[in-house]
């Protein structure tokens, strides 16, 4: 059984502590140019066949347009690109951020590990509470941990890249329920690639991602006229991979109808060529990490 740390617990704990962690009025992201983005190896089944395939001008130019427009409808903060960390770019891997408490990943692949020291230390430097996770857990941050639109339940995936052990200790970081899912499809690594809480109360999600009893857990969650289950097309377009601030939605191009769908359910959708980054495994979502509360949604609409 993995216990919370005992002096981070009592930090959490303190009321004068917790007023001095970091407030946002906006929604706010970290954002991590993809100055050193390659693939240099294989860690999930995108990458495989993209080795040093992706272009670093068209990486940067598709980069800068999300960074444009994540920045007409929030804040955006960025995080200094290291040497010889290519994934670094996909910056919501490493934390998950709730109320001033990041909970700094412990990644599966040493790869990738070098990359926690750097967000530590923006975080702490920042004002952030940083929840630690063992090196013996592995956890990844937002792509396998996300809160509900109302951010008062955490949803964890486990079977690819997360143990399922990490999801109560995380949770524990927020005192809050945790529902684990289980991934079966190795294309789907992370959970935010197959499953997208939207403000609406809405679910975009990819039934095929998960195993039965999975399955069951969303469909009592989510009532049927809320979900909005993607075709296997859509799904490997990474559409899950998205950005969902109020009604604004910043999504990789899907190639089908979805974002007509999204926008007579009340969304405004804007959809972005990242497709340098689907090579890495990887779009919208994985290069923006959210830094204020789920519930911080007074952004204006995307003026395309």
């Amino acid at each position: 059984m993995i216990t919370s740390n005992p002096v981070i617990s009592t930090v959490v704990s303190s009321p004068s502590h917790l007023a001095s962690l970091p407030h946002f009025d906006r929604p706010t992201y970290l954002m991590c140019p993809p100055q050193f983005y390659d693939v240099n190896y294989v860690i999930n089944p995108w990458m495989a066949g993209n080795l040093h395939r992706p272009s670093r001008d068209a990486a940067f130019a598709q980069w800068n347009n999300l960074h444009q427009h994540l920045q007409r409808i929030s804040d955006v903060r960025l995080l200094q690109a290291r040497p010889n960390l290519p994934d670094m770019v996909f910056v919501a891997h490493s934390a998950l951020v709730q109320h001033g408490v990041a909970a700094v990943s412990s990644f599966a692949h040493p790869q990738r590990q070098a990359e926690e020291q750097y967000l530590r230390r923006w975080f702490q430097t920042a004002g952030f509470l940083v929840w630690e996770t063992p090196r013996e857990t592995a956890f990844e941050g937002e792509g396998d941990a996300l809160f509900n639109a109302t951010g008062d339940h955490l949803w964890a995936a486990h079977g690819v890249r997360t143990c399922r052990q990490s999801h109560r200790h995380v949770a524990d970081a927020w005192h809050t329920p945790v529902t684990s899912l289980h991934l079966v499809d190795p294309r789907f690594y992370h959970l935010d690639t197959c499953f997208a809480p939207l403000s609406g109360g809405h679910l975009l999600y990819f039934p095929a991602a998960f195993d039965g009893p999975s399955l069951a857990k969303i469909e009592a969650a989510y009532p049927v006229d809320k979900r909005i289950a993607v075709t296997e097309t859509e799904a490997t377009h990474f559409v899950c991979n998205l950005i969902n601030t109020g009604k604004n939605i910043i999504m990789g191009t899907a190639g089908t109808d979805l974002a007509t769908r999204l926008t007579k359910l009340g969304y405004e959708v804007a959809e972005l060529d990242l497709s340098e980054f689907l090579r890495g495994g990887g779009s919208a979502k994985a290069l923006a990490l959210r830094l204020s509360d789920t519930t911080v949604t007074n952004a204006l609409p995307i003026s395309m």
